[in-house]
């Protein structure tokens, strides 16, 4: 089972690769963004609640989104092939959760891939997915905070994934075809 953690700011290409992840390996996916999104659109209590957060740039409190993963999760099934987790974790307590969640089902994460992406290209790409989707957390005021949140919250996952001996940095600035070759390079070696 891979269960992998594509890792990066917003912008960084995240859905793009996990799309061609789940199409060449036949993995899961789980996009904390789509979920929470999918339950703003629906008006659900979820859905209201984290609205609150996100409009405003900020994080979904951990347990609240430990609860809809692991529901997600365990809703695969016992045999799937793994888990593609886009978005999550964000912050350390997130990922220590994670792992006992994971652990509890006799499961582990295989890998942390992080797309590394200069700011400045996040923010282009941001604004411009902004125009294209009409979503309203990409306007730059919204980009700019959700990219400090990034900086400060999530960027020591880095750190902690190094320890766990699970991180792999991944160029993410350039032809898509590269960069999923070399995320390929990283899942056909685990």
């Amino acid at each position: 089972m891979k269960n992998i953690v594509i890792f990066g700011a917003p912008g960084s290409g995240k859905g793009t690769q996990s799309d061609k992840i789940i199409a060449e390996y036949g993995l899961e996916h789980i996009s904390t963004g789509d979920v929470l999104r999918a339950e703003i659109k629906a008006g659900t209590e979820l859905g209201k609640t984290a609205d609150s957060f996100i409009s405003k740039g900020q994080l979904i409190p951990d347990e609240l989104m430990i609860d809809i993963l692991a529901s997600v999760y365990d809703s695969f099934g016992k045999e799937h092939k793994g888990v593609i987790f886009d978005g999550f974790p964000r912050t350390i307590p997130q990922a220590e959760a994670l792992k006992k969640m994971l652990a509890e089902r006799g499961h582990k994460i295989a890998a942390m891939i992080e797309l590394d992406v200069p700011e400045d290209e996040l923010m282009t790409r941001l604004i411009n997915r902004g125009k294209q989707s009409g979503r309203s957390d990409d306007n730059e005021e919204t980009i700019k905070k959700r990219l400090t949140v990034y900086k400060n919250q999530t960027s020591p996952l880095i750190d902690w994934y190094e320890k766990e001996g699970l991180h792999h940095h991944i160029n993410g600035l350039g032809e898509l075809d590269r960069i999923f070759g070399d995320i390929k390079a990283v899942v056909d070696a685990i």
